[in-house]
């Protein structure tokens, strides 16, 4: 396999991870072999996250006669990720800060999981974003109060895992009070792993399995990163009211959940491409996080140490401590500062198409990137502090625009060696 520039080699790799993490490549094997042949009663389906709607179309294609028969239910969906779908319906919510929508989805998903009963089951499709998308706040928080509580984190650069625990720990629905306000119905969720180490109770924030985290941790949280949070979130942690199902709750025994898409498998895809094209893949491993500043220093001295001939391919979700005014994303924040670093060919983009809050998936950078910018009159430090990297980026040409993917693996990184 050749390609005619360094460019087209890391981009198609970028493909590679990105086609790897499609549901028409693993939903019709999960249907197969992970639902039951028949159901006495009711089969509701539901599913929340960017992947949900191409989830729910390769699993209507793939679905016996006897069961598509009962199928009922409302996907939850971002705006621009629709699919056609010919049961089940679709409901639009906001990401990566919940709107009204979400409040209202989660309403209705919680709703109808209480009506299922000992006969019935619920068929739940998790990817990543369902954690804003379904978003229904513990009584009695308002829907602002839980809205500024996830901007200020996303602000803070709070990792995802922080994140979803104080999101659980507000909530009526998450962290496994989906699974339980369904049983006795069996519940059985099949998922696309967008966080690092591909925790069941993390991705969307664990609404069908039970929760790793206390409400004393979701204390902790606020604590260390400093957030200004009203008196009623206070008073809500200090009290058990709100804590979340935790392992030997009896009403989870009838929940399954089921990973069949991972980032490291989207990884692996990407290396198969580079070593065709003759180089040496080293994945440097799929659950990378911390500062994408710091993580591209590191990165850089990496490649530099590695030697020529080789393609560092990595995942995982950074972090971006937001201090300026720009327009931004955690992958286009990498990308440029590794540019700052020294003359690399690379590629930070989300698999999701989205990097930040903006409909850029993120960057690809060239030897030349910092020389083009001087040139163009861009100050390439002074926008990098700015948190202005899509701008920066913009300006030369080179974001990563893919539209919405269908899917998410969370972030890929490349980076071209020698």
């Amino acid at each position: 396999m050749s390609f005619a520039t360094k460019s087209q080699l890391i981009r198609a790799m970028f493909d590679a991870a990105i086609a790897a993490a499609q549901p028409h490549q693993f939903m019709p094997d999960a249907v197969r072999t992970l639902l039951p042949d028949t159901i006495i009663g009711r089969l509701f389906v539901t599913g929340f996250g960017k992947a949900s709607a191409a989830m729910a179309q390769a699993l209507e294609a793939e679905m016996p006669d006897e069961l598509a028969q009962k199928i009922y239910g409302k996907i939850i969906i971002p705006d621009g990720h629709e699919e056609t779908l010919s049961r089940l319906e679709l409901m639009h919510a906001s990401h990566p800060v919940p709107d009204a929508r979400s409040a209202a989805a989660a309403a209705y998903v919680l709703e109808e999981a209480g009506r299922l009963g000992a006969d019935d089951m619920m068929l739940v499709l998790i990817s990543g974003g369902g954690s804003s998308l379904m978003c229904l706040p513990r009584a009695p928080l308002t829907l602002s109060e839980k809205q500024d509580v996830t901007q200020q984190l996303l602000k803070k650069g709070a990792p995802i895992g922080a994140m979803n625990c104080l999101r659980k720990h507000l909530s009526a629905v998450k962290g496994g009070q989906l699974a339980v306000a369904a049983y006795p119905a069996r519940t059985i969720s099949f998922a696309i792993s967008d966080v690092p180490g591909d925790k069941a109770s993390v991705i969307a924030s664990g609404p069908t399995v039970a929760d790793e985290t206390s409400r004393h941790d979701a204390l902790a949280v606020i604590k260390q990163y400093g957030l200004d949070v009203p008196a009623a979130v206070l008073a809500l942690l200090d009290s058990a009211v709100c804590e979340t199902p935790f392992s030997d709750d009896a009403a989870l025994s009838a929940s399954n959940f089921h990973l069949l898409a991972t980032p490291q498998r989207s990884l692996e895809a990407a290396a198969d491409v580079a070593q065709h094209a003759g180089y040496e893949p080293v994945i440097l491993g799929d659950a990378l996080e911390g500062n994408s500043r710091d993580l591209a220093a590191e990165q850089a001295q990496l490649a530099i140490e590695m030697g020529p001939g080789k393609a560092l391919i990595s995942g995982g979700e950074t972090t971006v401590m937001v201090t300026g005014t720009g327009s931004g994303g955690r992958n286009a924040e990498f990308a440029h500062a590794l540019a700052l670093e020294g003359r690399f060919d690379a590629l930070a983009a989300d698999t999701d198409g989205i990097d930040g809050a903006a409909a850029i998936a993120g960057a690809i950078i060239s030897p030349d990137t910092f020389e083009r910018a001087a040139a163009a009159g861009l100050d390439a430090y002074a926008m990098l502090q700015n948190n202005d990297s899509h701008s920066f980026f913009a300006a030369l040409g080179d974001q990563i625009i893919t539209g919405p993917t269908r899917t998410n693996v969370n972030d890929f990184r490349v980076i071209l060696t020698g």
